[in-house]
């Protein structure tokens, strides 16, 4: 037997693991080896020719753990934003932001080129106070320049101790770069929100897919008719800036408003078990009652399930902007060692077939991001795309959803439902204020109050 030491020998299981995974045969034949495969032992050829050359003429003696890893990296790292591998002290790290309560700024960041993009803010974050925006590409952290260092870096040099600060600088279309100062805090999400906004018209905001926002959503639901005094008239479902969460919170809250067989959303791999389709099983909360889903471009996986299910039941109508479109689907696969490897093994489809991978979901109604539009000089703008196609490395959509959190902390169920009955009646009521000056929210309501006239004739 050969014996490997550590690190090549993860080396050689995640290529074993690539090749096994690339060829859907492969899962029935249990003494497939890639040592079986010519091409795999040119690849290795060339791989230990350049080693060999660093080794022994790279300006800076390298360990030979460090060039594995790297190469390990770039192997994985090269397929899609999304895939990657976990090192020891990685995995208790890894986390799809669904737990409730994490340190830092509060955003959800990927990479944009050589840069860091925001790809959304969370709500009531110290990031989303200071006016950080979906798409905005951050340029320098502190005094580092982002293109010189890697996502996971730019994440350990965003968190810190709450309470102290960090300079970003923000590159923004149409606008010449600027700096904000930003000061860490805990982040405690509230995953929903829900209120009245006008006679019968209902408004819930969910921020995140969270483990028990389904349950929180039938309680938003629940209050709202009883302050209503009887059934909603119709409801905006705010999904703008969400970057996702769960995929069983999202197809639980989009069953809460399908009333008809058929499912939800559903996968498709290379391998069997990628395929799934996850059915209709819940009945309408709102007896009928008509809805508006507001999107824009930092809508992202789960929030373009949900609307793309309710988009292709009819059963909505979608407004605002073309969504992230992150339609991938990451798998978690465990190494020896303590090495992990996160790969994307499947796309999510709406349930008409549509793709949602690198395409978003197309709003019924098209509304600009007004907040954009400004008055500055464009000689010093930037023009940067924030949608999942433009990402490194992105997967293409097919014819017919990574981002990075920051620094999860658990957070139980229990207290996440607490956090929803602290919110006091004058942050509403300041809410509500804010929400009838919102272009989108206000669009919203016209047609919602236009379909109750048509209704009624």
């Amino acid at each position: 037997m050969i014996n490997l030491k550590p690190s090549l020998k993860t080396f050689f299981l995640v290529l074993s693991a690539l090749l096994f995974l690339s060829n859907p045969s492969l899962a029935d034949d249990e003494n497939y080896s890639p040592l079986d495969s010519p091409s795999f032992f040119e690849g290795l050829n060339t791989f230990t020719a350049v080693f060999s050359q660093i080794k022994q003429q790279y300006v800076d003696e390298v360990d030979d753990k460090t060039l594995f890893n790297n190469a390990i990296r770039g192997l994985i790292e090269g397929l899609d934003p999304h895939s990657s591998l976990l090192e020891p002290v990685d995995q208790s790290k890894v986390s799809e932001n669904t737990s409730g309560q994490f340190g830092g700024l509060g955003i959800v960041i990927g990479t944009k080129g050589d840069f860091i993009e925001v790809v959304s803010p969370i709500d009531d974050t110290p990031a989303y106070r200071a006016g950080l925006k979906a798409g905005d590409i951050i340029l320098q952290i502190g005094d580092q320049n982002v293109n010189q260092i890697n996502l996971e870096e730019g994440v350990k040099l965003m968190r810190g101790a709450p309470g102290t600060s960090i300079k970003l600088t923000i590159g923004r279309p149409d606008v010449a770069p600027f700096v904000v100062e930003i000061t860490r805090e805990i982040i405690t999400i509230t995953s929903a929100k829900g209120l009245l906004i006008d006679d019968g018209i209902g408004y819930l905001r969910i921020a995140q897919f969270q483990r028990p926002t389904a349950e929180v959503v039938e309680d938003i639901i629940a209050d709202l008719v009883e302050k209503n005094e009887g059934d909603l008239d119709s409801l905006i479902i705010d999904l703008r800036n969400n970057p996702g969460g769960l995929l069983d919170s999202s197809i639980d809250i989009a069953n809460l408003f399908i009333d008809e067989p058929g499912i939800v959303v559903y996968t498709e791999g290379r391998t069997p078990s990628a395929n799934i389709s996850f059915p209709t099983k819940r009945g309408d909360i709102l007896n009928g009652a008509p809805i508006v889903v507001l999107m824009n471009v930092g809508s992202a996986s789960a929030s373009e399930i949900v609307a793309g299910a309710l988009q292709d039941h009819k059963r909505a109508i979608i407004m605002g902007e073309e969504s992230f479109g992150k339609g991938s689907v990451q798998s978690m696969m465990a190494l020896e060692d303590g090495y992990g490897l996160k790969l994307t093994t499947a796309r999510y489809f709406t349930p008409s077939g549509r793709s949602i991978q690198a395409k978003g979901i197309s709003p019924d109604i098209e509304l600009d991001n007004t907040s954009w539009k400004n008055d500055e000089e464009e000689e010093d703008s930037i023009d940067f795309s924030s949608q999942e196609k433009d990402l490194k490395n992105s997967l293409t959509a097919q014819d017919e959803d990574e981002v990075a959190p920051e620094d999860p902390t658990e957070m139980s169920p229990e207290e996440i439902l607490k956090s929803q009955d602290e919110i006091t009646d004058a942050r509403d009521q300041e809410f509500i204020d804010l929400l009838l000056g919102d272009y989108y929210v206000h669009e919203a309501v016209n047609v919602l109050k236009a379909l109750k006239i048509y209704q009624k004739e």
